[in-house]
């Protein structure tokens, strides 16, 4: 063979293996990007679960004075309140919390002083529905709070001793699964959702 050919030759095994260490070297740069890339995100992550989880605590400090204030009237604990404002409120997020002070979606059929929404009910017939409904609109958290109680205490108009076995429970438990036991909620895990976020915020404290 001729000495160009070998040289041509060389020449393509050269550039072929420099080819395939440029290659790896740019792997390796793209792994190490792909990394920080992923560091990155999970900090990015972590940043935005720990301002949501400041928020929420903040929202339940904001409300819990006032939930034990109002509540001083009527027999139903500050943390089964503050727990049903966090759940039906999304921590105050909710378009009925933010603009109508609306804390736990009471309703009423009155054109007055209402404000026409979309809201989620279960049926142990039809399961989950988007159904439209008309929510009562409120000039403070602390007016939502004591219409909430009010409404609890007055029952419903078919029986006004609806509640009862809610203002006979004497500890959070026992009041959080009387709401479902007496009708409030139509959510079958609404007891037990209550009772997960007042042990995890420790909202037993503003029943003190």
């Amino acid at each position: 063979m001729p000495k160009i050919g070998k040289m041509f030759i060389c020449g393509l095994m050269v550039v072929s293996v420099v080819g395939a260490s440029a290659v790896g070297v740019i792997s390796a740069h793209d792994r190490k990007m792909t990394e920080q890339q992923v560091e990155q995100q999970q900090k990015k992550i972590e940043a935005q679960k720990e301002k949501q989880e400041q928020e929420r605590r903040a929202f339940i400090n904001e409300i819990g004075p006032i939930a034990k204030k109002v509540n001083k009237k009527y027999s139903i604990l500050p943390s089964i309140t503050i727990a049903q404002a966090c759940l039906e409120s999304d921590y105050g997020n909710s378009k009925l919390a933010k603009k109508y002070k609306n804390l736990f979606g009471m309703k009423s059929n009155d054109k007055k002083r209402t404000v026409k929404l979309e809201t989620k009910e279960y049926s142990d017939k039809d399961g989950w529905q988007t159904k439209m409904a008309r929510f009562r609109v409120y000039d403070s958290y602390a007016d939502s709070i004591r219409s909430y109680d009010i409404a609890l205490h007055q029952g419903t108009s078919w029986n006004k001793n609806q509640y009862r076995h809610v203002f006979k429970a004497k500890n959070y438990k026992d009041q959080a699964k009387a709401l479902v036991k007496d009708g409030y909620a139509t959510d079958p895990g609404y007891a037990e959702k209550l009772i997960k976020l007042i042990e995890q915020y420790d909202m037993e404290r503003f029943d003190k």
